[in-house]
């Protein structure tokens, strides 16, 4: 639970930062003056002030602005903040001049715009400000892929063989993907010729919902329900396993279990099951899944001796309804065996190029299915899901962490894109129609716009809030 908190609090945090440090830092860059940065949205929790900029926490986490002169309309979003007197009467006086001053600005417009105001900069600069902080969250999502080639190295893919399916992964609806036969070669996807395992992620990930055809070189084709809901596509693609050289070799045998009444030992490896020989964890693995119940027998490699054993998987019933014969032990490392080779730098920037493009052509796909219907917008997930993916990354390890940061910051980019008000499109909106009809909205539109927007957001926030609860409870 606090590795989740935690985890949470860091992507929150630093991507928030990164976005609106692109907006500050180009704000000063053009000379605006900038009274605020706010990491949330709404009353401020905590602050301090340097300079001509306060920096606050609000209480709203999943978002911040950077406030700059002559930008009226932000007061939408910051709920009434600044400094809040102690004094009963100061805070009532301070309500009744925040009062006068929000009147006079409905009834006389903003204030005399000054030289260091938003809108006294040009429209090229206001677009700059405004598209920074998209520009940063894609830079950072750049760099963070790059430097995880350049560290980790970048992994073989490892073509389009299927290994194994992982059966207790596959959703409802999709049993058919069981009939696979492990060492079969994907060649297409709804008759899209796929030739890696990259290309076949992809067109899983984007193929319309419903029925869905997978073609094999040597093989009877297969065709299942594709699920809409997207945790359960994610589900149903990590039930597809990529033939991997993982020996068939026990990592560790759990107290009390099949494997250890059957008379395995950590470290026997397996070389016939029914009297087949393998090679592989995962054709071990098909064999045994396929045998609930039913007597195994074992020719094992052990200390240089054959033994002869006779396992009895134990007949399980997984929550999707299919039954599968399980052996009480743990899975091997299985990325150990995945190969993996340090690029060179410049290979690792088009790798970095290569990993962000594809997060970013995915994001505008998955949005463009929530409007013509391809997608559910029970996929839509908010604060629940974004702390239960951060504490699953964190605990699979850093390189993990950053990739997801990474692809988080490519969706926050990306949705900041879209034009409403409040957001980085809504503005980029307004200085659109500036452009096409040579003046601004009235200080009056873009108030009244600006609420809106902001009210759009919070019902979007309640929205994804209450996928996250009904997900919570398997709805």
């Amino acid at each position: 639970m606090l590795t989740t908190l935690l985890a949470t609090v860091v992507v929150l945090g630093v991507l928030i930062f990164v976005h609106e440090l692109g907006h500050f830092v180009t704000a000063k860059l053009v000379d605006i003056e900038v009274p605020r940065f706010s990491i949330g949205f709404g009353p401020k929790l905590i602050g301090f002030r340097r300079g001509e900029t306060e920096y606050v926490i609000s209480a709203l986490p999943l978002g911040g602005y950077v406030k700059m002169a002559g930008m009226e309309e932000m007061e939408a979003i910051e709920g009434g903040v600044g400094e809040k007197p102690d004094d009963p009467a100061a805070k009532d006086a301070a309500a009744k001049d925040a009062a006068a001053k929000d009147a006079a600005a409905v009834k006389d417009g903003p204030r005399p715009r000054k030289p260091r105001d938003f809108e006294s900069k040009s429209l090229p600069a206001r677009t700059l400000v405004i598209s920074a902080g998209v520009i940063m969250n894609l830079i950072f999502a750049l760099v963070v892929f790059t430097l995880s080639a350049a560290v980790w190295g970048v992994s073989a893919d490892p073509g389009t063989t299927i290994g194994g399916i992982s059966e207790d992964r596959v959703p409802r609806g999709s049993e058919a993907l069981t009939t696979i036969t492990p060492g079969s070669r994907v060649t297409a996807i709804n008759e899209r010729p796929v030739d890696t395992w990259r290309a076949l992620t992809l067109e899983l990930t984007r193929a319309r919902a419903g029925q869905t055809r997978i073609n094999f070189e040597n093989a009877a084709p297969v065709t299942f329900n594709l699920p809409s809901v997207d945790s359960l596509r994610g589900m149903l693609l990590a039930s597809l396993e990529p033939a991997l050289p993982v020996p068939a070799v026990m990592a560790e045998i759990l107290p009390g279990g099949r494997a250890h009444q059957a008379g395995l030992r950590t470290g026997d490896r397996i070389l016939q099951v029914s009297g087949r020989e393998v090679t592989t964890w995962q054709q071990f693995v098909a064999v045994i899944e396929k045998s609930p119940g039913q007597p195994v027998p074992l020719v094992v490699d052990r200390d240089d001796q054959q033994i002869t054993l006779a396992l009895t998987p134990r007949d399980t019933v997984l929550p999707n309804g299919i039954r599968v014969g399980r052996i009480d032990v743990n899975v091997p490392n299985v990325q150990r065996y995945v190969p993996r080779t340090r690029p060179t730098p410049l290979a690792a920037v088009e790798r970095g190029f290569e990993q962000t493009l594809d997060v970013c052509v995915l994001t505008v796909d998955f949005l463009a299915g929530l409007f013509t219907g391809r997608q559910s917008p029970r996929n839509v997930g908010g604060a629940i899901t974004i702390a239960d993916l951060s504490g699953r990354f964190a605990r699979a390890g850093l390189e993990e962490f950053l990739g997801f940061m990474a692809i988080l910051s490519i969706n926050l980019a990306i949705l900041n894109l879209l034009p409403i008000p409040v957001l980085d499109g809504g503005h980029l909106v307004f200085l659109a129609i500036e452009a096409v009809r040579g003046r601004p909205l009235s200080f009056d539109q873009r108030m009244r716009l600006t609420q809106v927007g902001f009210v759009f957001l919070i019902l979007l926030m309640a929205w994804a809030l209450g996928n996250d609860i009904l997900r919570q409870f398997g709805i």
